[in-house]
């Protein structure tokens, strides 16, 4: 969710709001499939309806749209019947617009850990401080964008740019939501992958469209088996809400396309829960209802395209049933998780504080003064709901660094002369929070902890790296030079004496409502990193960005270690240095593939800027399935760090592999029929083999492997297929030394399926599947093989 204004919206959304248009002036005459009673509790389903019946027709209206409240969104309350409203609040790495909060680390850092676990532990502790705080709907977690494109402005909120990856950090987000019984939000649907014109342009004489938002164009296949997938596993696992997106999908905009909403969303995966718009991603009114948008966001004066709700069911043109529906899809998780009780906090009357001085309090207004009492907020007021989560940070913040170079030097041992450089190293310098959505490179010193935009949040506490590294160091000498101009300008005499290990902490910055610049680090940081390593023999680079860089310098001989340290939230110093001095032992794995070179890559941001043809904006996903490390195995380019890789302070070994089979005798190459489950037909999820094998420490010191499961599908499957997908990991327990575990991986029909368009269903294929198992997409170490027709 953005907090964007732009001047003359609201004259082109008032006008299609009274006349119901289409922005694209197609009227949509397909029908929103109803929710279905199989599929969610009993209770929450008759309360729902209850709810539902004791509404006046206007009350039903009022509560498909957002409202000024509280909130960064809001949902009115009806006095009459004792419901004190709803609240909506980002972001996707902790509870954002108020105060005593935990910054916990980003979505990417998150993917790096590989460790089912933690994920579900921080979905937990997050819900926990969002239900402390009052906020009934948490816009969390992101499964798109996924990271198609490197440069990509909002890659860091999501997992990793692999759909299984991505499809387990949903999967655990969600179940640790629910578990705490805070609704969740599943964004953004779908093929969100570039910040570059997502919204459209309207001219300022008339209201007019100039330019329609950028169209990401994407075939069927594309659809299911990357972009759809990780939204399939958050709905399987109970994701309460799907946020719609912004640009348009081929050709129609995200939030009013049928075949998207009604068809792959509701209907073949089954959802049960309410399509939401982004904040301002609604551009129609009658169409949207009826391709399947059930809540209008923010709504009110900014967004009021549902104004004539009421109108429109009086006239026939929206019938109650699909009204009803919609305010049932909202309501079902309400009561499911029991927010209409005395048992669930009040709303921190803090967030409405701070949007009432925010600058964005003209766009979206706190709560209309005399209506107070109607909201359900409550005291205490500034709540403080951060317990010892921070531990928690710390502890991910090191799990999801990434070791990509050590000659030996770390960990480090029986230092007492250390040299910090570069401004990454620095204490936050513009407050303790940002939300400039124009800022490509952020604050100029201060760690990089979080980017910009709606999924950040505001730091309560913060340690940067330069303050954990003095406590470590104790009576210690610690020298350092955070200005990167000078730095730049080799102007490092300073430092004397000559320190035994020279530390240099860059960034890369990243927000949305743009995309990066350049794969380089902002505020010369690569210069940074030459200057100090033509001067210091034992330099360690630690980078903070939330995706790839290019790292030219890497083979530099003085440059010893490197690390990746992602986005580690508020410990992100006291994070960094239990890795450097190897209280912990690493095991990030990155979820994306560093290349030598930016041509590597194969999807750039599309930029017509001076485009004048009003829908010249068209990204057509020709790379298909080939996205990332699979671009990479296709083409056989030599990536300069893969997917999945990441170092160790030891040594591990991987073998005994063999595959069990769930079921004799051949399998039929599709699914049986079955009705519909949240996820699309339960039978694609019926385990069909195990593989097994066993992880060894072979070296000198204890720590946890991530042994990965890459599976090639037979000759037989299409043309286009990859040449290898993930399909399993597991993170061990910390190892001693000569220490085994073994460890399973699960293959479910739908693993080993491929989409098939002429049939339009999920196709087991003919021949041998060969199970690949290794530390990293490129070092597979151990292979079995299977098949199942």
């Amino acid at each position: 969710m953005p907090l964007i204004a732009w001047s003359l919206v609201s004259i082109l959304q008032l006008t299609l709001a009274v006349r119901g248009q289409s922005s694209t002036g197609a009227v949509n005459n397909s029908a929103s499939p109803p929710t279905q009673d199989t599929n969610e509790p009993r209770s929450a389903l008759e309360a729902t309806n209850n709810f539902i019946s004791s509404l006046t027709l206007a009350e039903k209206a009022q509560l498909v749209a957002g409202s000024d409240g509280p909130c960064g969104g809001s949902i009115a309350p009806i006095p009459r019947l004792g419901f004190g409203g709803l609240c909506l609040s980002d972001s996707p790495l902790g509870v954002r617009d108020t105060d005593f909060v935990t910054m916990f680390s980003a979505g990417i850092t998150t993917g790096a850990t590989f460790d089912r676990a933690l994920i579900h532990e921080r979905a937990v502790l997050m819900a926990e401080e969002f239900r402390a705080k009052g906020v009934h709907i948490a816009l969390s977690p992101v499964a798109g964008p996924i990271g198609r494109a490197v440069r990509g402005g909002r890659n860091w909120e999501g997992f990793g740019a692999d759909p299984y990856l991505a499809a387990v950090g949903c999967r655990e987000t969600i179940a640790g939501f629910n578990s705490v019984g805070v609704q969740s939000t599943i964004k953004h649907w779908i093929g969100n992958e570039q910040e570059t014109m997502r919204n459209l342009i309207i001219s300022e004489s008339d209201g007019a469209i100039v330019q329609d938002a950028i169209s990401f164009n994407i075939d069927d296949r594309t659809m299911h088996e990357i972009y759809m997938w990780p939204f399939a596993e958050g709905i399987r696992a109970g994701a309460s809400h799907v946020m719609c997106s912004y640009q348009q999908l081929n050709e129609t905009y995200s939030c009013e396309n049928s075949k998207s909403l009604n068809g792959l969303l509701k209907g073949e995966l089954g959802f049960q829960g309410a399509v939401m718009s982004d904040w301002l991603a609604t551009h129609s009114g009658i169409p949207s209802i009826k391709a399947g948008l059930d809540l209008n966001m923010p709504g009110s004066k900014l967004s009021p395209y549902f104004a004539n709700v009421t109108n429109w069911v009086a006239d026939g043109i929206i019938p109650e049933e699909r009204l009803d529906d919609m305010v049932r899809r909202i309501f079902i998780p309400y009561f499911e998780f029991q927010q209409d009780t005395d048992a669930y906090p009040s709303i921190d009357p803090s967030f409405n504080e701070w949007k009432s001085k925010s600058s964005v309090s003209a766009w979206f207004p706190p709560v209309p003064p005399g209506t107070e009492s109607q909201w359900k907020m409550g005291a205490p007021a500034h709540r403080d709901v951060r317990k010892d989560h921070g531990e928690f940070v710390r502890i991910l913040g090191a799990a999801g660094s990434v070791l990509l170079k050590n000659t030996g030097v770390l960990p480090l041992k029986n230092v007492s002369n250390i040299f910090v450089a570069g401004n990454d190293a620095a204490d936050l310098s513009h407050g303790q929070v940002g939300t400039d959505f124009s800022d490509s490179q952020g604050p100029e010193f201060g760690a990089n902890a979080q980017p910009g935009g709606s999924g950040t949040g505001r730091f309560s506490t913060f340690v940067s790296p330069l303050e954990a590294i003095k406590a470590r160091m104790g009576s210690g000498l610690t020298q350092y030079i955070l200005d990167n101009k000078v730095i730049a300008g080799q102007n490092i005499n300073s430092v004397f004496p000559l320190p035994e290990v020279c530390l240099v902490f860059v960034k890369s910055y990243q927000t949305e409502a743009s995309d990066r610049l350049s794969l380089s680090f902002d505020w010369n940081g690569t210069t940074v990193i030459n200057t100090v390593a033509a001067a210091c023999n034992n330099t360690i680079v630690i980078t903070h960005s939330g995706g790839a860089n290019l790292m030219e310098w890497a083979d530099h001989p003085n440059i010893t270690a490197i690390i990746a340290a992602h986005l580690p939230g508020q410990e992100i110093g006291n994070s960094i240095v239990d890795i450097l001095w190897g209280d912990v032992n690493p095991s990030g794995k990155l979820p994306y593939t560093i290349a030598h070179l930016e041509s590597d890559y194969n999807a750039p941001i599309v930029n017509l800027t001076n485009a004048t043809d009003k829908n010249a904006w068209q990204d057509n996903f020709a790379e298909h399935l080939l996205i990332d490390y699979r671009h990479f195995d296709a083409h056989n380019i030599t990536p300069r760090y893969e997917f999945g890789y990441g170092l160790s302070y030891t040594t591990f070994s991987l073998g005994h592999v063999f595959v069990s089979k769930s079921h004799q005798g051949e399998q039929s190459a599709f699914a049986k029929p079955a009705p519909t489950r949240p996820g699309g037909n339960p039978r694609l999820y019926e385990e069909l083999a195990t593989v097994h094998a066993t992880v060894c420490n072979t070296g000198r010191v204890s720590g946890a492997a991530v042994p990965q499961f890459y599976l090639s599908f037979p000759p037989s499957s299409p043309e286009g297929t990859p040449l290898r997908v993930l399909r399993g990991f597991n993170k061990t327990t910390a190892l001693a030394p000569g220490k085994c575990e073994n460890v399973d991986f699960v293959l479910t029909r739908k693993d080993v399926s491929y989409w098939d368009t002429a049939a339009s269903d999920w196709h087991l294929p003919k021949g041998q599947f060969i199970v690949n198992l290794g530390f990293s997409s490129r070092d597979l170490v151990a292979s079995n093989k299977i098949s199942f027709r």
